[in-house]
C-alpha cells in the first residue's frame, strides 16, 4: 500500500509539472512551437545524460530496438509540436484535455502495432471518449480555434502512438532514462534546422521561460517514470487526469481563462471513459490472475 501511495504521489506531481509545461509554453508568447519544442527537450535530454551516466549506462542500443526508438522519437516529435500549437491558441484546460486523448489511442495503437486483443468494452469506451472530445474541439466552420483543437487532438493521437512504441521498448528491456535521451536528443536535432534558419530573437525572459518549460517537462517524465515503477498502471493512471484541474487552475490564475459549457461536458465524458477504464483493466487484471 506505501508503493501504491509513492506511485499517486508521483504521478499527481507529474500531472503538475506537465500543468507547469504548458503554462510556461503559453508564457513563451509568439515564438514557433518548434523553437520552444526545442528548449523543451533541450533540458530533458541534459537531465537524461546525466542519469544515464551517473548508473553507467550504455548510450547504445541493441540493433532490433532501433526501430522502435525511432518510431517513438518521430512520434513523440509530431505530438509535442502539435500540443505546443494548441496551448499557444486554446484555453490551457482544453489543450491538455485533447492531449490526454493519448492514452486511449494508446489502446487502438497497441491493437494494430503490437497485436494486443482490444476487447468490446474497450473499444466502446475509447468511442465514448473520442465522442467527449469533440465536445472541445466543437468541429464547426464557425469554430475559430478549429485548426488548432484538431492539432491538439492529433497531438494526442501521437502521443498515443509514441506511448504504444515505449511500451514495445519496456518489452524489449530497454530503460526508461534512454528511452528519454533518445527521443529528446532526436527532437532536437530534427527541429535545430528550424531553429537555425527561422530562429526568433528571445528576449531573456522568454528563454528563462522556456528553460522553465524545460524543467518542468524533465520533472514530469521522471515523477511519471518512477510513479510506474512503485504501482501498475492498473491502480494509479487514472491519477494523471489530475493534469485537467491543474490546467484549469493555472489558466485561471495566470491568463483568466475560462473554458466554456460545451468542455466542461467534454471534460467530463473523458474523465469518465477514463475512470470506466481504470475499473475495467483493473477488474480485468485481477480476473486474470
Amino acid at each position: 500500500m506505501r508503493k501504491k501511495y509513492k506511485g499517486i504521489l508521483y504521478i499527481v506531481i507529474s500531472a503538475f509539472c506537465f500543468a507547469l509545461m504548458n503554462m510556461f509554453v503559453h508564457m513563451a508568447g509568439d515564438l514557433p512551437s518548434v523553437q520552444k519544442s526545442f528548449f523543451r527537450n533541450f533540458v530533458a535530454a541534459i537531465f537524461a545524460c546525466i542519469l544515464l551516466v551517473r548508473d553507467g549506462s550504455s548510450f547504445r542500443c541493441r540493433k532490433e530496438s532501433l526501430k522502435y526508438l525511432v518510431f517513438r522519437a518521430v512520434f513523440g516529435t509530431v505530438g509535442i509540436l502539435c500540443n505546443f500549437y494548441a496551448v499557444d491558441h486554446l484555453v490551457l484546460a482544453d489543450a491538455s484535455m485533447l492531449n490526454k486523448m493519448s492514452p486511449f489511442f494508446a489502446v487502438l495503437f497497441s491493437f494494430v502495432i503490437l497485436k494486443e486483443r482490444v476487447t468490446l468494452p474497450q473499444a466502446l469506451i475509447v468511442t465514448g471518449a473520442f465522442l467527449g472530445s469533440l465536445f472541445v474541439v466543437k468541429p464547426t466552420f464557425a469554430n475559430m480555434d478549429l485548426i488548432p483543437s484538431l492539432l491538439g487532438l492529433a497531438g494526442g493521437i501521437f502521443a498515443g502512438a509514441a506511448y504504444t512504441m515505449v511500451r514495445k521498448l519496456g518489452m524489449m528491456g530497454v530503460k526508461g532514462p534512454f528511452i528519454v535521451f533518445f527521443f529528446s536528443a532526436f527532437s532536437c536535432l530534427v527541429t535545430l534546422p528550424w531553429l537555425v534558419f527561422d530562429y526568433h530573437s528571445m528576449s531573456i525572459a522568454q528563454l528563462m521561460i522556456l528553460l522553465l518549460a524545460g524543467l518542468s517537462a524533465a520533472g514530469g517524465q521522471f515523477s511519471i517514470t518512477a510513479a510506474y515503477c512503485y504501482a501498475p498502471a492498473k491502480e494509479i493512471s487514472v491519477y494523471d487526469y489530475s493534469q485537467i484541474i491543474f490546467s484549469a487552475g493555472l489558466g485561471f490564475l495566470v491568463f483568466g481563462q475560462i473554458p466554456d459549457g460545451l468542455s466542461w461536458l467534454g471534460y467530463g465524458i473523458i474523465c469518465t471513459m477514463a475512470v470506466v477504464m481504470f475499473v475495467y483493466n483493473r477488474e480485468r487484471e485481477n480476473g486474470n490472475t
